[in-house]
This record gives structure tokens, C-alpha cells and sequence, in this order.
């Protein structure tokens, strides 16, 4: 018998701004990762109200209620391995060896999977950048495999 998925809200580059549109977008996921960029504790305390929380602090947040934020982490849910960090270019092409990789910091949505290793950008749920879309992300994970999907907020 399948296992039953394991669905993981993403989100990424609030900013301080923790729409009603993502929380609602959020609701009912087993867990949620904040790939950094913040913005307050207060995103992180609304984000937990909903699943349990991962999170690693983005090159905004500064301020001492971050201080105890890891930069970087991996965590393993439904036997994959996931990677997250706030900005891929800090791995400078060296693949840690997992199965997911979500980092956040360009605000471009993307969900790609290159070289055996998922690479999911949730993009921004906080304010607009350029003509960026505002968005969250979706990991499932059944039977120890990862697929990711983005989804565009209306605002």
C-alpha cells in the first residue's frame, strides 16, 4: 500500500509581508519551509500556527530576532533529502548530495529538475518585484519521491 504524500508548503522572500493570500495557499500543508529573507518573527509565528516550521535566514535579515536562524540546512521528510539555503549561488555548483535543493533570494519561481536533483525556487510571497508574479510552493513527496509545483497568488 502507497504511502500517503506528504505535502510541504514553500515559501520564500516575504519581506515582512506575509500575505493573506499565501497563508491561505499554506493551510493544510504537513509542513512549511521559509527558504530566508524574512522580514520579522511575526511571518515565523504565523507560518507556524499553520504546520511545523523550517527556516533559514536570507541575506535581510539582520536584525537579532534572526540570530539563532541557520543559514543553511538539511532536512530529510519521507526519505528525500532537502537542502535549503537562501541563495543557490552559494553552493557555487557544488551539489550537496540530496534530492531537493529549495532556496529562495532571485523572486523567479522555479521548479527544475537537473542532474537527479530537484531545484525549486518558490519565488517571492512578499512584495512585487518588477513584474515578478507573487508566489508560493508545493512539495509532495510519496514513496520517497519529490515533485514540486509553483503557485501564482492572485493579489
Amino acid at each position: 500500500m502507497a504511502a500517503a504524500p506528504m505535502r510541504i508548503g514553500l515559501i520564500s522572500d516575504t519581506h515582512g509581508l506575509l500575505r493573506p493570500q499565501a497563508l491561505k495557499a499554506l493551510a493544510g500543508m504537513d509542513r512549511i519551509i521559509h527558504a530566508g529573507d524574512i522580514g520579522n518573527a511575526a511571518v515565523l509565528e504565523a507560518l507556524a500556527a499553520i504546520a511545523p516550521l523550517d527556516v533559514v535566514r536570507g541575506n535581510n535579515d539582520m536584525a537579532g530576532w534572526a540570530a539563532a536562524i541557520p543559514h543553511s540546512q538539511t532536512l530529510e521528510y519521507g526519505g528525500v533529502r532537502i537542502h535549503l539555503l537562501h541563495d543557490i549561488n552559494e553552493l557555487k555548483g557544488r551539489m550537496p548530495p540530496v534530492q531537493v535543493v529549495v532556496a529562495g533570494h532571485s523572486h523567479r519561481p522555479l521548479a527544475l529538475e537537473k542532474d537527479g536533483v530537484l531545484r525549486v525556487n518558490p519565488g517571492s510571497a512578499g512584495p512585487r518585484r518588477f513584474k515578478l508574479p507573487v508566489t508560493v510552493g508545493l512539495l509532495e513527496i510519496v514513496d520517497g519521491r519529490a515533485t514540486a509545483a509553483i503557485r501564482e497568488l492572485a493579489v
